[in-house]
C-alpha cells in the first residue's frame, strides 16, 4: 500500500530522522521524502512510504501526531512511484502526439498529484475527463492564476490555459489542500504541454 503523508515538524537538526524512525517503527518504509518548505522554524516535507499491509489514514495520523511538536496536515493514497519521472514521460507523450496533448495531459494530472480526477473545461462544457471524473463540471471561478479552492469536501486546483480558453482541474478528496510546490510544479507541466499543443 502506497501512502503520501504530509508532516510539519520543527526544522531543526534531527527532527527529520525523528520522524523516519518513528514511521519505521510503525513499519512503514520510506520510498521518498520531499521538502516543501522550510520557514518559521518549521520544515513541511512529504514522505511516500509503503506499508506492507492495510493501514488507514486516521491510524497514521494518530500515531504519528502523538510526536511532539509533529503536525500531520495529510495522508492519502498515492499511484507515483518514486524514482519514477512521471513529468518527462508525460511531456514525451504529449510531444509525440501533441493533438491528443490536453487529453494525455488530463489522464495524467491525478498520478502526478496524488489526486482522484482531472478534467479540462471550457465554456462550461467539459472537453477532456480523467476517469472517475464527473461528465459535468461548474467552475467555482474562473482564475487568471493556478489557485487551489476548498469545495464540497474535496481540494480542487484551477489552472488555466488562457492560450486555449480552458481551465484544467484536479480534485483531491483526501489529503491536505494543495501545497504552493504543487501548484507551481502543476502550472509549470499545464505551461509547457500548453506550447506543445499550439504546434499541432
Amino acid at each position: 500500500m502506497l501512502l503520501r503523508l504530509r508532516v510539519s515538524l520543527p526544522d531543526r537538526p534531527g527532527g527529520l530522522g525523528q520522524v523516519a524512525k518513528a514511521l519505521g517503527a510503525l513499519g512503514a518504509d520510506i520510498l521518498q521524502v520531499t521538502v516543501l518548505e522550510r520557514e518559521a522554524g518549521r520544515a513541511v516535507d512529504d514522505f511516500t512510504v509503503s506499508w506492507p499491509g492495510q493501514v488507514s489514514a486516521a491510524e497514521v495520523r494518530d500515531r504519528m501526531s502523538a510526536m511532539p511538536g509533529v503536525r500531520v496536515e495529510g495522508v492519502w493514497p498515492t499511484r507515483e512511484m518514486p524514482g519514477s519521472a512521471p513529468d518527462y514521460d508525460l511531456l514525451m507523450h504529449v510531444a509525440a502526439e501533441p493533438a491528443r496533448g490536453y487529453a494525455t495531459l488530463v489522464d495524467a494530472l491525478p498520478g502526478l498529484c496524488g489526486a482522484e480526477w482531472s478534467l479540462a473545461v471550457a465554456d462550461g462544457a467539459v472537453q477532456h475527463a480523467s476517469m472517475a471524473a464527473p461528465a459535468e463540471f461548474e467552475l467555482p471561478q474562473q482564475p487568471p492564476r493556478a489557485i487551489t479552492v476548498d469545495a464540497k469536501e474535496m481540494q480542487l486546483l484551477l489552472l488555466p490555459v488562457v492560450t486555449a480558453g480552458l481551465h484544467v482541474v484536479v480534485a483531491r478528496a483526501d489529503g491536505p489542500v494543495f501545497h504552493r510546490a504543487e501548484v507551481e510544479r502543476a502550472a509549470r507541466i499545464v505551461d509547457v504541454v500548453a506550447k506543445l499543443a499550439a504546434r499541432a
